[in-house]
């Protein structure tokens, strides 16, 4: 990109404006454009300046972060969003990845790297810090493992049983069942207590869990 790489700071702190701004502008054809307190102004300063890429904080008055990320993708030409906060929550993530944001930081990434993630992004290459890359990888094993785990455990269950447990995890209640597999109460109550034998489980709950897990709703 000849022209500066224009860029917009939004965070409810103005110290961390500040030192955003001192660490940035100037450093490899960037330029700070415009600043902003919260979500809610982050609109408007878009508007009026016009950024490339836009520095995110997560957690402000009025309008977070998240919700701020889905209102400026929505725009015309929006520009890219890095969130940059001091909240690392798997849910977090996740939820600004969902809003349309392309890169994750911590506050506490040294200066080069924001800068680089800013040139990576503007460039149209999504950045994620090391350590939100590998726990993002982390869940994503564990929920594989877990999907792994419990179909490999209603494997071995009969075909009635399976019914049950399906049945069980759309919360219907043993005479729901009953009437619905055509089968007596009493027996959907022997089929649950071979479940609850065969998987190791104590209640209902138990088996709600294990049936999503395998992905069967």
């Amino acid at each position: 990109m000849n022209a500066p790489l224009r860029v917009l700071l939004v965070d409810d702190d103005a110290m961390v404006r500040a030192g955003l701004s001192m660490m940035i502008d100037g450093a490899r054809g960037i330029t700070v454009v415009g600043r902003a307190v919260d979500g809610d102004e982050a609109l408007s300063a878009v508007q009026d300046s016009n950024p490339h890429v836009v520095l995110m904080d997560l957690r402000m008055p009025r309008v977070d972060g998240i919700t701020a990320t889905r209102r400026l993708r929505r725009l015309p030409n929006p520009p890219e969003v890095i969130v940059l906060t001091t909240f690392d929550a798997d849910e977090d993530i996740l939820h600004a990845l969902r809003a349309g944001a392309s890169g994750f930081l911590l506050k506490d990434t040294p200066p080069e790297q924001i800068v680089a993630a800013i040139l990576s992004v503007a460039a149209g290459d999504p950045i994620l810090s090391p350590q939100i890359t590998r726990r993002l990888m982390d869940r994503a094993a564990a929920q594989t493992d877990a999907h792994v785990t419990a179909s490999a455990a209603l494997a071995g269950l009969s075909t009635r049983e399976h019914e049950v447990v399906l049945a069980v995890a759309q919360g219907r209640t043993n005479a729901e069942i009953a009437a619905e597999l055509f089968m007596s109460v009493a027996t959907v109550k022997a089929h649950l207590t071979h479940v609850f034998g065969k998987l190791g489980l104590n209640n209902r709950t138990q088996i709600a869990v294990l049936a999503r897990e395998a992905g069967l709703v």
